[in-house]
């Protein structure tokens, strides 16, 4: 376990790297560009969709990859559930998949005890699934980053227990570190302070969580110039960026305004892989801090 009051193990090095695509599962064309950024680049670990319509060929790829380390990517919004419908009835929509209004899903988990007790169930299948698939668990986060809600993250900490999950990303994106402000309309400063509460609250129940993730602000826009930018200027400690490669920018799921191939180019790209050299971060998985 980590050391009380710090992200990594004792004896670990101080200066750790992950590189994480996200979606692992979702289409052959992330499964595709997942591999290839593994075997020809930086990537370093893969959070897997249990529900995702191409997660059996993403565990299939997985086994075949020793060295990636392979999480559990949460799906509790805009997915599909691994329970029937009928089983979260307050979590899912007309059409049985899991909703999209976000806002007032989160309220629905905050005051009614039948969606608490189907978030519970859920989540439970979910780690359920991912353990059948025989792959060890690295780490843990949320589709959305649902997880910043409060009981989703008290809720998964307390079945991750039972699935020996040992480390959770919780997205404190520090300013500047050579990225542009965030391309999206969001209150960065109200979400950072927010993502800092959780990630306290994640350390205090023991759980390994990174002091400092990249990928929020620019999520889907991670490009060879922005890794390069945070790779010359790395903080110390446990560092994540996330990304969300594709062989394709369009593919069934596809987000409209994700620059996927452009990602991967990045996750591949020879400068990259000498500036992580240069970094001085030793690269591996969210397990590899515990050792």
């Amino acid at each position: 376990m980590a050391v009380p009051g710090t992200s990594a193990a004792r004896g670990a090095p101080s200066r750790r790297l992950i590189v994480t695509a996200d979606d692992f599962g979702l289409a052959p064309e992330v499964n595709e560009a997942v591999e290839q950024a593994h075997r020809c680049g930086i990537l370093t670990a893969a959070s897997l969709m249990v529900t995702g319509p191409a997660a059996a060929d993403a565990v299939r790829r997985a086994k075949a990859m020793p060295q990636l380390r392979i999480g559990l990517h949460v799906v509790l919004v805009e997915g599909q559930p691994v329970l029937e419908p009928r089983q979260v009835r307050a979590l899912t929509g007309s059409d049985g998949q899991l909703r999209s209004d976000l806002l007032r899903l989160a309220v629905d988990l905050a005051v009614k005890g039948v969606a608490r007790r189907e978030l519970s169930r859920e989540i439970e299948a979910q780690f359920d699934s991912y353990r059948r698939t025989g792959l060890a668990l690295d780490h843990v986060n949320a589709h959305k980053h649902f997880h910043l809600h409060p009981v989703v993250l008290e809720t998964i900490a307390a079945v991750g227990r039972q699935y020996d999950m040992r480390a959770l990303r919780v997205p404190v994106e520090p300013r500047g570190q050579g990225l542009p402000p965030s391309r999206f309309d969001l209150p960065q400063h109200a979400l950072r302070q927010w993502a800092a509460i959780m990630r306290a609250r994640a350390r205090s129940l023991g759980l390994v969580v990174a002091d400092a993730v990249y990928g929020l602000g620019w999520s889907g826009g991670m490009t060879e110039s922005r890794i390069l930018s945070l790779l010359r200027s790395l903080p110390e400690g446990i560092v994540e960026i996330y990304t969300h490669p594709a062989t394709r920018d369009e593919f069934r799921g596809h987000a409209a305004d994700y620059d996927y191939t452009g990602e991967l180019a990045a996750l591949c790209h020879p400068e990259v892989r000498s500036a992580v050299q240069r970094s001085g971060h030793v690269a591996g998985g969210y397990s590899d801090c515990l050792q």
